[in-house]
């Protein structure tokens, strides 16, 4: 089972806020071209979106759909990979100080995936771990960064948002 563990320097909410929202799947997870939803509010429960995987010339589409969802803390996702079947995408955010400890748990469910697991497939999932966390990160510490960059000066921010949405 491919499990990483990586420290974001931001919030759980600034994560979250990257999580829940579909059009951004592309963005952090590897190997993913682009994503739009297709079905349901993204991340409730069943809802979906549609990916695109490129392998050189080759543009495979596919669906993710969420299966476990709760708010702010865990979302757990069944990823479509046509033929290989499907993996499990389970991502846990926990508060780390003012900070955020994302845990990425991916291992295939159904198909020939989940068949023919096995060390090499362990292994080809271990480098894909080692990029999407840090994707991840590297994606939520620049929004976060764009946003403080951009409050006025002298300005004292939550960190978290208010029952309105601001931070002020």
């Amino acid at each position: 089972m491919a499990v990483r563990q990586h420290l974001i320097r931001t919030s759980p909410q600034t994560v979250w806020d990257v999580l829940a929202d579909g059009s951004r799947y592309a963005d952090w997870v590897v190997g993913t071209s682009s994503s739009e939803p297709v079905r349901g509010q993204w991340p409730r429960l069943g809802a979906a979106i549609r990916y695109e995987a490129r392998l050189g010339p080759v543009r495979l589409s596919n669906e993710t759909v969420v299966r476990r969802c709760e708010w702010g803390e865990t979302l757990e996702l069944e990823a479509w990979a046509g033929a290989f079947g499907t993996a499990r995408i389970a991502v846990e955010l926990r508060p780390w100080g003012g900070e955020c400890l994302v845990i990425v748990d991916e291992h295939p469910l159904r198909g020939v995936g989940g068949r023919v697991h096995n060390l090499v497939v362990e292994a080809l999932l271990q480098v894909r771990h080692r990029a999407m966390p840090a994707r991840l990160a590297e994606l939520c510490e620049t929004e976060a960064a764009e946003w403080e960059r951009r409050r006025p000066l002298g300005q004292v921010v939550a960190q978290e948002p208010g029952p309105n949405g601001t931070r002020a």
